[in-house]
């Protein structure tokens, strides 16, 4: 592939969560399944329940992820397609009608859009913008319960929508930020329709599933039945809330608090068998702190089932509880909670799977990209490809990586090529192995280092 075509078929889409920013850009191969072919993931902390807090911060940390990913892409981002998402976004259904004047002509894709259109004069509360106008079943003359009415013969076109709306506020900061850093917005996507793209496959949503995406902030909730995304919503409480609960409730700090949610959290208590003793190391000589593995998993418990309270809750507000065949799909980084499926299952009584974004990922991919964090990020990349891919030339030229480049972006303590198994390709096709140093200035790494393992410290005896 040459550069110029490669540089023509290049997307790129940016997740701004609450815990991590990351760029990632990628095109389809020649069997139709996404190619990365760069990446950069930062830690956010400008971001609050997926809302922008605090400007600055939100934009050094796009400014990191895309050079990260520009330096791994080899390649200049100058467009980018963003998702959304926090507490401010709802949804709505309403009815259209569009009476043709011809009842003989076909019923043809402008007429359609005619109807999407008008869906956008609706009358919102103040400060409120609709983001996603998203069809469900047409009704030609008294024929109900069409998908597609394409080509058929009527005068009365009927419709109704699902109708997704968001603060004019939020996306102005998210628009503003991605401004300040240097780039240009393509269009905003709702992020649990861009997850959905992700981990979903099409048999699930023509059967009935819930996409359950439990982020750093928020959880997001999208319902799909007949292959037709029926229901959308965010619940604003995410795994922060659960690193909350375990610092207050084990009396350490926030970076301790979410180790131990990482390295020993379970969503069950019963099934902790072994109920191993953690020890954590006290401040400046005090006395270490000791908690039993299973009392760690009853907190935690405790929080999730209380967050798939307000997931059933909504489920049976979308009329759709008895209708999910496939039962539900978890992703984001709080699905990585050992046994969070099986609580799922118990708690909601709807069969569950954890989903990774691996279905349209092209052999190869990393392992990294494999994990449920990164569903909304491929999914964006995905949804960005699938819609607009032809609608903007994200990048716009593309340049040999030399060794002065990488030593000046040395001064960069958040730099990494980790995102892409340590290995940067020149324009040759040649790899080069990232040196030692470049290695330990990732943010991955310098954070590990940071906050060393205290759990090292625990005897052997104690595991």
């Amino acid at each position: 592939m040459n550069d110029h075509l490669k540089l023509k078929n290049t997307a790129v889409a940016l997740d701004i969560g609450t815990t991590k920013v990351c760029a990632i850009a990628g095109q389809l191969n020649e069997y139709g399944k996404l190619e990365i072919v760069g990446m950069g993931v930062v830690r956010s902390e400008g971001v609050s329940r997926g809302v922008v807090s605090n400007i600055d911060k939100t934009v050094k940390a796009i400014r990191e992820a895309v050079d990260i990913a520009e330096r791994n892409a080899q390649c200049k981002f100058k467009v980018v397609h963003v998702g959304i998402a926090g507490q401010h976004i709802k949804s709505l259904h309403h009815h259209g009608l569009l009476v043709r004047h011809d009842s003989n002509t076909e019923i043809n894709q402008g007429d359609i859009d005619k109807l999407i259109k008008d869906m956008y004069k609706l009358v919102l509360p103040p400060g409120d913008k609709i983001l996603h106008v998203v069809p469900q079943e047409y009704t030609v003359d008294d024929e109900q319960d069409i998908f597609d009415p394409i080509g058929m013969s009527g005068v009365r076109l009927e419709a109704n929508f699902h109708i997704i709306t968001g603060q004019i506020s939020a996306s102005r900061n998210i628009l503003r930020c991605v401004e300040k850093a240097g780039l240009e917005v393509a269009d905003v996507t709702l992020e649990p329709i861009a997850s959905a793209a992700s981990v979903l496959s099409d048999e699930e949503k023509e059967a009935g599933v819930a996409l359950v995406d439990i982020g750093g902030g928020t959880t997001d909730i999208t319902i799909f039945k007949d292959g037709i995304i029926r229901h959308t919503c965010v619940i604003p409480f995410g795994g922060n809330v659960i690193t909350k609960d375990i610092r207050e409730g084990c009396t350490v700090m926030n970076e301790q608090a979410e180790k131990l949610k990482v390295k020993f959290g379970s969503a069950m208590a019963d099934e902790i068998v072994d109920n191993r003793i953690i020890t954590i190391p006290g401040f400046k000589g005090r006395d270490h702190k000791e908690i039993s593995e299973k009392n760690l998993a009853r907190i935690i418990q405790a929080r999730v089932e209380e967050i798939f309270d307000y997931v059933l809750w909504e489920i049976r507000r979308s009329g759709f509880e008895n209708k999910l065949i496939a039962g539900m799909v978890l992703t984001g980084g709080g699905s990585l909670l050992k046994h969070i499926d099986l609580l799922s299952e118990y708690h909601t009584g709807l069969p569950t799977r954890v989903g990774h974004p691996v279905e349209h990922l092209a052999h190869g991919y990393s392992t990294q990209l494999a994990s449920p964090i990164f569903a909304t990020a491929v999914g964006l990349l995905k949804h960005t490809i699938d819609n607009y891919g032809d609608k903007a030339h994200y990048v716009e030229e593309f340049k040999r990586i030399s060794a002065e480049q990488g030593n000046l972006n040395n001064n960069n303590p958040q730099m990494n090529d980790k995102s892409l198994g340590n290995r940067v390709n020149d324009k040759e096709g040649e790899e080069v192995e990232t040196t030692e140093t470049e290695k330990k200035k990732g943010i991955f790494n310098k954070l590990f280092t940071l906050t060393k393992d205290f759990f090292e410290t625990v005897p052997d005896s104690e595991f």
